[in-house]
């Protein structure tokens, strides 16, 4: 049996997810709660509130406080050609039927500050596609889409994009890619003359834009198992017949309710095909 204070912050932490809910439209109510206890307890900590019933007073009376929240609230790790197999499974295996199409959409879902969006843009540059391609980014905070819109990044972290490029299956340079100053790379504007940004939650909003390829990676791990269930149902109804769903390392629709909605494409790399029949 729980001890009455486990038993009262969870009673808080429930509350506060629904405050932040009712007062601002943000579902955060099927994510991991041991993921989302952590991360708020920072915030707590943070903000200086013994307790999550003081933060979700400010919550409630500041109308600015919600923003402040979110980045404790969304994971915003991520890194250009993250999980180098994975860019490579898509140019040698995905980009090939892709080519078939005389236009395509793409969908980063969960797109954060922009690192695996403009690494998919690049990738499509390279091969060929990118005149042909629509890329939709989104996210539910309205800061790491700016940020994703600016791309802008410390130039530390070029290295390792750089070396993540290359096992890809890159071809040319990355820094052909962005310009440096100030200990800050920025991409090229170009990279995003195709892209739309917009905020969108998959625990509560719809789909709204048919896709041939769905990549939402390091996303699905923070959710419960009905939320993980809704954000695949949204994925599997925007693909077009025969699209591509890729998801990070971590995660399987093995046990999804849509697992039969889907064909294991590249079982190493997380890759699905939509079924042809639905």
């Amino acid at each position: 049996m729980k001890s009455l204070p486990s038993r009262t912050e969870e009673i808080e932490l429930h509350l506060l997810l629904e405050a932040i809910y009712l007062r601002y439209h943000h579902d955060f109510r099927g994510y991991s709660v041991a993921s989302l206890k952590r991360r708020l307890t920072q915030a707590r900590q943070h903000f200086g509130c013994e307790t999550f019933s003081q933060l979700q007073d400010r919550v409630l009376r500041d109308e600015g406080m919600v923003s402040r929240l979110l980045p404790y609230l969304t994971v915003q790790v991520s890194e250009m050609f993250r999980d180098p197999s994975y860019f490579r499974a898509l140019r040698e295996k995905v980009i090939p039927h892709l080519r078939t199409y005389p236009s395509l959409k793409v969908w980063i879902a969960g797109c954060s500050q922009g690192e695996e969006l403009y690494s998919m843009v690049i990738l499509f540059r390279e091969e060929g596609l990118e005149n042909r391609t629509i890329f939709y980014a989104t996210d539910i905070n309205s800061t790491a889409l700016a940020a994703a819109e600016a791309g802008v990044y410390d130039l530390d972290r070029i290295a390792l994009f750089t070396a993540n490029h290359q096992k890809s299956g890159g071809k040319g340079s990355l820094s052909d890619h962005f310009t440096t100053g100030y200990g800050r790379a920025v991409i090229d504007k170009s990279l995003r003359q195709r892209v739309v940004f917009s905020d969108h939650s998959l625990a509560s909003d719809a789909v709204f834009a048919e896709a041939h390829l769905v990549s939402c990676r390091n996303v699905l791990i923070y959710f419960t198992r009905p939320l993980q269930d809704r954000a695949v149902g949204l994925f599997q109804d925007s693909l077009v017949r025969r699209g591509f769903l890729g998801l990070g390392s971590k995660e399987s629709l093995r046990f999804s309710e849509h697992a039969g909605d889907f064909e294991e494409f590249d079982r190493k790399e997380r890759i699905y095909q939509r079924s042809a029949d639905r």
